[in-house]
């Protein structure tokens, strides 16, 4: 007989059967199980809705801010008193500094980016320096001041508006404008000194008479891109001045015809050379001029993405960088183990389109405007609203 089936006790070591459970141990155990973080949820809804009635709270739609009246928040942590001081800051402060690491743009575009920050001019709105200082009044005394001492041009561009939305009426220092002028290498010394001593002596229009340079002065100026021609008159070189060395090929008896034809034709250009007017302009006026437009109409359309066209400064920062990659250590620990943690910053729009613009000066910029309008908000910080 197997060994299983013999009637001796086993010395095995047996579990006792485990009691069951009396219902009854705990006067709570029917109650319905909650997690203690919806019941702090419902409490706090409940006191909310509570302190409305009661008038004690203020009640207002979650995704429009409560509005406090006007923010100096610019006006206070901008450091400038003067206006000279506020064309430099304004300068300066235009973009960001190249990200160090994982920029996420080769060589050749940070290359191209570096060169378009060094060739644009150094030209500030007037509504960019209202946004800085305060009161206009005394803002616009100060640069009237500033342009009769020839320390600052106004510089008017044609066709670009006037008004604080438009882009036309525009700050140069005399100085930063002879440094372009001195450091332009398809200059003459002489033609340099004379467009310099024009820029001192007549500080009070941007228009100028092309009598003051010869046509070949003129052409050369154009080029660089100092003077703007409101007509094709302008760029008139020599050989178009004195076309009878060019008709006068077939026979004698033809250049003997076209000779007094010429002649006339001639002295009408350099009459009408003479009498035409010119306009002063910077290098490359075109391209800043593109640069400030798309950086408004960024600025615009991530306020559109809002409901009520309004949102946080905070926010709005955060959207204009783009969901980029930090420094912070949670980021480093995603990266160490492959996970993404951000976008690089070389395919946000910001450098994509605006070459790594700063975002306060974007700002500023639309502020001054008048497109956006900055306010108090009592809870989150400055809100930024678009008009």
């Amino acid at each position: 007989m197997p060994l299983q089936f013999t009637a001796a006790p086993s010395s095995r070591i047996r579990k006792p059967p485990s009691r069951s459970r009396s219902t009854a141990s705990s006067p709570f155990a029917r109650l319905r199980r909650a997690k203690p973080n919806r019941r702090l949820q419902r409490d706090s809804e409940k006191e909310d809705e509570r302190e409305d009635q009661d008038g004690s709270g203020t009640a207002y739609s979650p995704d429009r801010l409560p509005d406090l009246g006007p923010s100096n928040h610019l006006a206070e942590t901008s450091l400038v008193t003067t206006v000279v001081q506020a064309i430099q800051h304004v300068q300066n402060t235009i973009f960001t500094d190249m990200p160090a690491s994982r920029p996420g743009m080769n060589s050749t575009r940070i290359a191209h980016v570096l060169n378009f920050r060094r060739s644009l001019p150094p030209v500030v709105s007037v509504a960019h320096v209202h946004v800085l200082l305060h009161p206009p009044t005394a803002v616009e005394r100060e640069i009237a001041h500033l342009v009769h001492t020839a320390r600052l041009r106004r510089l008017f561009i044609p066709g670009r508006g006037t008004a604080l939305a438009g882009l036309g009426d525009c700050l140069v220092l005399v100085e930063d404008w002879e440094f372009l002028v001195r450091s332009s290498p398809s200059l003459d010394d002489s033609l340099k000194d004379k467009f310099i001593q024009l820029l001192r002596s007549n500080a009070q229009t941007s228009a100028v008479s092309a009598a003051h340079f010869t046509p070949d002065e003129t052409s050369a100026l154009v080029r660089a891109g100092f003077l703007v021609s409101p007509s094709s008159l302008a760029k008139v070189t020599s050989s178009s001045i004195n076309p009878a060395v060019a008709l006068a090929s077939p026979t004698d008896d033809a250049a003997v015809q076209l000779a007094p034809q010429a002649d006339n034709q001639s002295s009408w250009s350099s009459r009408s050379f003479r009498d035409s007017t010119m306009v002063l302009s910077l290098p490359n006026l075109g391209p800043y001029l593109r640069l400030i437009s798309a950086a408004r109409s960024q600025m615009l359309s991530l306020l559109e993405k809002s409901k009520y066209k309004e949102a946080p400064l905070s926010l709005l920062r955060d959207r204009w960088d783009g969901a980029v990659e930090s420094q912070a250590q949670f980021a480093v620990a995603k990266r160490a183990r492959g996970e993404s943690s951000g976008v690089l910053p070389g395919r946000t729009k910001k450098w994509k389109e605006l070459y790594g613009m700063n975002f306060r000066w974007a700002l500023e910029e639309a502020i001054g405007a008048g497109l956006i309008e900055i306010f108090d908000t009592g809870c989150v910080g400055p809100g930024v609203r678009r008009l």
